[in-house]
């Protein structure tokens, strides 16, 4: 599911528009998506992402990149399997969008604000 615009605390998926975090999973969107610690991302925010791996997570950590992504996050992803892309959210929201061309499992976890 490619992203078709992204701005500061809104972006538009498929047509729709979210103003709250989100997680792009195999079975859509879900929105809001909320972490323990606002600005830290530990892995039991990503139940839904390590319930059904894919092989890439698209991090992004918010237009200003203030989102911590700690290295137990990185491990228990690559522990599952997960190649973690992190990036400021404008960035992962472009490889988002060139890695949806590959065959590849993709997900998104996408932190919208700072």
């Amino acid at each position: 599911m490619a992203v078709d615009d992204y701005a500061f605390g809104r972006i538009t998926i498929a047509g729709r528009v979210y103003t709250k975090d989100v997680l792009l999973l195999s079975d859509g969107v879900h929105s809001p998506w909320w972490r323990k610690e606002g600005h830290s991302l530990d892995p039991g925010d990503l139940e839904g992402v390590l319930a059904d791996p894919p092989e890439v997570l698209v991090i992004g950590t918010g237009y200003y990149g203030n989102m911590d992504v700690p290295e137990k996050t990185l491990k228990a992803l690559r522990d599952k399997g997960i190649e973690p892309r992190v990036a400021r959210t404008t960035q992962a929201v472009e490889e988002l969008n060139r890695l949806m061309g590959d065959s590849a499992r993709i997900a998104a976890a996408l932190h919208l604000t700072c």
